[in-house]
């Protein structure tokens, strides 16, 4: 079972003075795997809170398929939202834990809630608030992926993980979706390591959603660009530049957008080198403070 969200003109404010997220529209289709990016204070987890119905928006539309998901009992079952702060009580033992989260999603999967466990090491009989922050964070994923939600959203759920385990992670969400075919987000400041996961990529900045592509289209849309000064500064007119460095008589320059066969002949003529850009670079410089970087110059 898969489910489509989408947004309207999506707007949430805490107060007065700001916005938390400010005319945000997209369509997820479902049965993907979604990465969501953005700086601290982007809007990320007001978003996500939206859409697992912790909260209502203060302005626009969100539907889960074609419901609003606010207070919505068929809806909030279909969506597991798992934090890195988590959300069970501290006292509760771990095993409590799993038997209060099989209760809450009707898709829950008790066998595999049992070898993710075990995978996890995870201490049955410890009460969370004695659990390390890593177990605790195991604790999540476990509840998350055993959920079998339609929508399932890890919201830097894993951070705690030490690199073994976040990866065992990683590989274990991969092949449950195989089998498994539901709709995921991930937000995270770890896109190096989860990149290869992501078949769509939104990225919010200060409260607006910047772009939503497929990941391979984006990967593609960066390119470093290095060589003689004089001739880099001739070649990038009419570019997107992201960021420039120069040492000496040498520039590299990072644009966005596709250069195009021309321009690449040219760069090869010219005696520029042109090379790929990580996606978690293409985050940074698009979302760097004092960037000039915005959606008119990415559109």
């Amino acid at each position: 079972m898969t489910l489509t969200i989408e947004a309207s003109r999506l707007g949430h404010r805490y107060d007065k003075s700001a916005k938390a997220l400010d005319d945000v529209s997209f369509r997820l289709e479902g049965g993907k795997i979604y990465g969501l990016l953005g700086r601290n204070g982007s809007g990320k987890t007001s978003l996500l809170s939206i859409l697992a119905s912790f909260q209502q928006q203060s302005e626009g539309e969100v539907r889960i398929d074609g419901e609003a998901p606010y207070e919505n009992e068929r809806i909030v079952g279909q969506v597991c939202f798992i934090q890195e702060n988590g959300f069970l009580s501290e006292s509760a033992k771990v095993r409590d834990a799993l038997k209060l989260a099989a209760s809450c999603w009707p898709n829950w999967d008790s066998a595999y809630a049992e070898r993710l466990t075990r995978l996890f090491e995870l201490p049955l009989k410890k009460q969370i608030m004695s659990l390390s922050r890593g177990m605790k964070s195991a604790l999540g994923v476990t509840i998350g992926l055993a959920s079998r939600a339609p929508v399932t959203i890890f919201d830097e759920a894993y951070l705690g993980m030490d690199a073994p385990s976040r990866y065992a992670f990683y590989d274990e969400l991969l092949k449950d979706y195989m089998e498994q075919p539901r709709t995921i987000i991930l937000s995270t400041h770890l896109i190096e390591e989860v990149s290869d996961l992501f078949e769509e990529v939104l990225i919010l900045d200060k409260g607006r959603l910047l772009l939503h592509e497929e990941a391979e289209t984006l990967r593609t849309r960066g390119s470093a660009i290095t060589g003689p000064a004089a001739a880099i500064d001739e070649f990038a007119v009419g570019l997107a530049i992201l960021s420039e460095q120069k040492l000496g008589g040498t520039k590299s320059i990072t644009v966005f957008g596709e250069l195009g066969k021309e321009r690449e002949k040219r760069a090869v003529a010219d005696g520029l080198e042109i090379g790929p850009v990580s996606l978690q670079d293409l985050f940074v410089h698009l979302t760097r403070k004092g960037g000039e970087a915005d959606e008119r110059k990415l559109g």
